[in-house]
């Protein structure tokens, strides 16, 4: 092995282990699109699982088959019907999603079972179990609709799923439900793992879609100027599906998204859309700190969000101790109460734990983080952290290029999260006539 690949490997591998640490013995539900097994991208899905799987984590599969159930029909010489974005499930159809169904399962037991010298499955040993473990019930007929065999789960044997994954196996499961009376019921992939993630507690509900993710600006086209938005709140993700279009087809943006938001307010922490084209999609969002898809966090117990009017008092409260030891630039009452708007807090039961504010320079494409403050009651806990993913996420959606930050005290920590030292000549002309040549700060930039 060459010096360059144990210098780039070490450090990446020990930057990857405290994620390893964090997920051992947690559950992840898995949302496979049929799209995605149709596309090719069964085989590399499969030893990325069996790897996670490998580093302690308990998996449930749940994979899709519009494509496959649809190539069905049309080879029956049938077209696929839908109403309110669920497919109306009539006899051909269940015979169609029935042949599909037992197909994928084929196909899926047999990616997890290749263990082919020099591939990741090499040594690798994943028992695939299936069953029975959804109870459903018909959709009925809606709106004059009637959806015939098209279900929706009505209960979930979690007893059943919890000692299979006990044993060490992958669960996986087909969008397929019976009823008491021994009637099968065509379910949605969606519904199905939204569902049992809820049932089962998971830690995490991931959906390998056809998506890359929701964009910043998601009624705009993707590109540079608009990324995708690799972290919600629950609250912003509400807020933002009560802006967008109803949600019909897997392409509308709101159509991951209203089932992570389901997930993460019944108890799910985390939820994520990720791209099934990008080659381990998987392990990028699982393992690396910024992600590659749009994770959604359930934020119950601390709310990070904009400032409002009424939180100029703890906000004044938190910083106060910092301004006396001088590690903050003093700030009055007045002052905050006109740069409210600018503000960014972390509130865990009604009290301000973390503030931050940013001041935008249009002109120069670039923005002053200031203030940043968190309790020492919650330092070491990632606040801070969380306090700077959200203000650069503020700064993209200005259409900026950079942040920067003027600090005594604290430089290695921004150094250590991407900000470069430079001269105070590089400020914003505005910004520069009001530098303090005594207080001497070092100036630190991050680029967006």
């Amino acid at each position: 092995m060459s010096s360059n690949f144990n210098f780039n490997f070490v450090p990446w591998f020990r930057s990857v282990a405290p994620y390893i640490h964090k997920f051992r013995h947690q559950t992840f539900v898995i949302g496979l699109t049929g799209e995605g097994i149709a596309a090719g991208k069964l085989h590399g899905i499969a030893q990325d699982l069996a790897l996670i799987q490998a580093m302690g984590v308990r998996i449930v599969l749940v994979h899709g088959f519009r494509p496959q159930v649809n190539e069905q029909l049309a080879a029956k010489g049938h077209v696929a019907r839908y109403a309110h974005g669920i497919r109306i499930t009539d006899s051909v159809a269940l015979d169609c999603a029935q042949e599909a169904a037992g197909q994928l399962r084929y196909e899926i037991e047999a990616a997890f079972s290749q263990g082919l010298p020099n591939t990741p499955m090499a040594g690798a040993t994943v028992r695939v179990i299936s069953g029975n473990f959804l109870t459903a019930r018909p959709v009925g007929i809606v709106d004059g609709v009637d959806f015939q065999h098209s279900g929706l789960v009505r209960k979930v044997d979690v007893a059943g799923i919890q000692r299979t994954l006990d044993m060490g196996a992958l669960v996986l499961l087909s969008p397929f439900g019976f009823s008491p009376t021994g009637e099968a019921f065509n379910l949605s992939m969606e519904e199905v793992a939204t569902s049992v993630a809820i049932e089962l507690r998971a830690d995490k509900l991931i959906f390998l879609t056809e998506v890359p993710g929701i964009r910043m600006q998601p009624d705009q086209p993707g590109g540079e100027d608009n990324p995708i938005d690799t972290e919600l709140s629950l609250a912003a993700a509400q807020a933002l599906l009560a802006r967008l279009p109803g949600a019909l087809q897997p392409a509308d943006a709101g159509f991951y998204l209203q089932h992570c938001v389901t997930a993460c307010k019944a108890g799910v922490e985390r939820s994520h859309i990720l791209p099934f084209a990008v080659d381990g999609s998987l392990l990028l969002e699982v393992y690396v700190h910024d992600g590659i898809g749009t994770m959604v966090i359930d934020e119950k117990l601390e709310a990070l969000r904009e400032a409002s009017i009424d939180d100029v008092g703890g906000i004044l409260q938190l910083i106060e101790p910092f301004e006396r030891d001088g590690s903050l630039v003093k700030r009055d009452r007045t002052e905050i109460e006109r740069d409210i708007a600018t503000y960014t807090v972390i509130e865990h039961d009604g009290v301000i734990f973390g503030c931050a504010a940013l001041y935008p320079y249009p002109e120069a494409r670039t923005a002053e983080m200031a203030a940043l403050t968190v309790s020492p009651q919650s330092q070491g806990t990632g606040d801070g952290q969380k306090l700077l993913k959200r203000v650069e996420q503020r700064a993209r959606s200005l259409g900026l290029d950079s942040i920067f930050v003027l600090t005594t005290r604290t430089r290695h920590w921004f150094l250590k999260r991407g900000f470069q030292s430079v001269d105070p000549d590089w400020l914003p002309d505005a910004r520069k006539r009001k530098y303090n040549w005594d207080r001497r700060s070092q100036v630190l930039v991050k680029k967006l």
